[in-house]
């Protein structure tokens, strides 16, 4: 049985429907949500996926929600692989299959555990990240691992980037896990006790963007925050949403302040490339300025009714 919610984990389910030694004998996703403008019901990408090709659909509230387990045992799945499914799953369901919940996580373990590790290893800068498939236990994160797999970060990667290439190497990774498993060809080992470190959900909240902060820290936080939950700024009193930016490497504007489609920041300048205002559609960087006609000593980020004019 195969859990998943959000579209990175679409590839992993498409390559176990389509390996001829695995069955997918039912799919557990989140329950329909509403989505877009119209707060419409819209079903999970893994959903219209297991739909598409005629698999059954669980969607509790909860892997908690009465039945849940009676449901998993009448279906007596050998083993449970899940990317991103978006809920704790209780002990009670953990030790229905043999072979175990099958964990595909996008993170080289025991770095980054937790909901967003793409997103903070571009935050913090690093080089190289990966995929680890493990074994599911009460710990965050912390199951035994089977195998793993390296991708470099390139230096403009946005999280949205980097995922797909995750996403679409890693369901190679958890199906090879799985052949593995039924062959008895591997073993699960303890994860490292040194080199922890944890990615919590980055909330709206995180994604304003601090011009005081260096350019190096902005450029990482934006291609963090790329496409979800997005970064964003305040201008003359409303929000607006931030694309990638580039480091120019000079130094020619007060934090905040903009020339054109130029932002000073704690180091440097760097060249916006799409904003979007509240309600409207992204724009090239030049074209919003155009518009907008920034005056002197307007900032990002500043109270519109006293702008800093030093």
């Amino acid at each position: 049985m195969f859990a998943g919610t959000p579209a990175v984990a679409v590839p992993s389910l498409r390559a176990l429907l389509a390996a001829e030694r695995h069955e997918v004998v039912a799919v557990v996703t989140r329950p329909d949500a509403r989505a877009g403008r119209g707060r419409t019901l819209a079903a999970s990408p893994v959903k219209e996926v297991a739909t598409e090709h005629g698999v059954p659909v669980l969607t509790p509230a909860s892997p908690r929600a009465p039945g849940f387990a009676e449901l998993l045992a009448e279906l007596r799945p050998d083993c449970c692989p899940v990317v991103a499914y978006g809920a704790l799953l209780p002990v009670s369901v953990l030790d229905i299959p043999p072979l175990g919940w099958v964990n595909l996580h996008f993170s080289l373990l025991p770095a980054w555990r937790g909901a967003a590790p793409v997103q903070h290893a571009i935050w913090h800068g690093d080089d190289l990240t990966g995929a680890t498939t493990f074994r599911i236990e009460a710990g965050m994160d912390t199951g035994p691992t089977f195998g793993v797999l390296t991708e470099a970060i390139r230096p403009h990667d946005t999280a949205g980037e980097l995922l797909d290439r995750l996403a679409d190497a890693g369901a190679h990774l958890l199906v090879a896990t799985l052949d593995a498993l039924e062959d008895g060809t591997i073993r699960a080992e303890p994860q490292p006790a040194e080199g922890v470190s944890v990615a919590p959900k980055i909330t709206t909240a995180d994604a304003e963007v601090d011009w005081s902060r260096s350019a190096v820290a902005i450029d990482r936080q934006i291609r963090a925050c790329t496409p979800a939950p997005g970064a964003w700024t305040t201008w003359r009193g409303e929000r607006i949403k931030l694309g990638p930016v580039t480091r120019t490497g000079t130094t020619s504007l007060a934090p905040g302040a903009l020339a054109g489609d130029l932002v000073g920041t704690g180091s440097g300048d760097v060249r916006l490339g799409t904003v979007q205002p509240a309600g409207k559609p992204p724009l090239d960087a030049r074209a919003w300025a155009r518009g907008a006609r920034p005056a002197p000593g307007d900032r990002f980020g500043s109270d519109p009714a006293a702008p800093d004019r030093g």
